[in-house]
């Protein structure tokens, strides 16, 4: 018998999503930073044994009130996720409210999808707030199952895993089991990219910035890749260029050597920054940097 099924992974920004499923890899598929919103597309990756295919759907944390039109477009991602679920992972930690999730949680219990409650980062509360958060829960969604997790510090995952095939149906696979994402490999490396952005600048630089791939040449040995970083004003250039360039250098710096770790070869990036004013907001714009409307 062979299982296999699609696990959609929900949740608010911040709240260990993409850590979470990196754990359950054991290794780095989706960016993480400390700043929310990070992740801004839904990313398939496929988990496999002999007798069972998970296919993980990681998607952008629910914005309750958007700004922008690149924002809209991010929860236009997670609609899907609602469609194809054979069992929803909902994360979220003890200390973060619950106010304004109603709707979306109700539309979780009358599906009928066999839902599994992760309440993440219980490294860093108190078994008092893990008490309470498991009660809360229980209220919310009655019929879920709730388990206390920590994905950084891999805790109760093989709980998670045991649960989550035990819900699956019966199937073949669904992706060829050599496969561990849909999305291409200049994917992860623009990704990448956009990670060291969110992690060497501060207030809206990372939000305003969107990475593209202008030239990618496969070599015996080197991959050459050119990238774009994208942002809204001239300001936010000569920020990301600094001075003498120095900014822009290091970033270069960090982002080719976890480029060159996540493909195993050598790398040359050559990364320049262009202005593509209010970029965030224009649908045209957006549908050219891969949002869905």
């Amino acid at each position: 018998m062979h299982k296999a099924g699609f696990v959609n992974i929900l949740g608010l920004p911040n709240m260990g999503k993409s850590t979470l499923l990196n754990a359950v890899f054991g290794e780095k598929l989706a960016i993480v930073t400390p700043k929310a919103q990070t992740t801004r597309h839904r990313m398939i990756a496929v988990y496999n044994e002999d007798d069972l295919q998970i296919v993980f759907s990681d998607t952008p944390g629910i914005i309750q009130k958007t700004h922008y039109k690149m924002q809209e477009s991010m929860m236009a991602e997670i609609k899907p996720a609602f469609e194809d679920a054979d069992v929803f992972v909902w994360v979220h930690d003890a200390k973060t409210p619950t106010e304004g999730l109603e709707e979306i949680l109700k539309k979780i219990d009358n599906s009928k999808i066999p839902t599994l409650v992760v309440i993440n980062k219980v490294d860093l509360c108190t078994q008092e707030q893990l008490l309470k958060s498991v009660e809360h829960w229980h209220s919310l969604l009655p019929k879920a199952e709730i388990l206390p997790i920590s994905a950084l510090e891999g805790l109760n995952l093989d709980l998670l895993l045991k649960k989550v095939k035990s819900w699956l149906p019966e199937a073949p696979a669904y992706y060829d089991k050599e496969e561990l994402s849909d999305r291409p490999m200049r994917y992860f490396v623009t990704e990448i990219i956009r990670e060291k952005i969110f992690l060497s600048f501060q207030q809206e630089i990372p939000y305003s910035c969107e990475v593209v791939i202008n030239s990618y040449k496969e070599k015996d040995g080197l991959d050459a890749i050119e990238a774009y970083i994208i942002v809204e004003r001239d300001s936010q250039k000569n920020i990301i260029i600094g001075k003498g360039g120095e900014k822009i250098k290091h970033l270069g710096i960090d982002a080719r050597k976890e480029i060159e770790a996540f493909l195993q070869k050598r790398v040359f990036l050559n990364l320049q920054v262009k202005v593509d004013k209010d970029w965030r907001n224009n649908p045209a714009k957006l549908k050219r940097y891969g949002f869905t409307e």
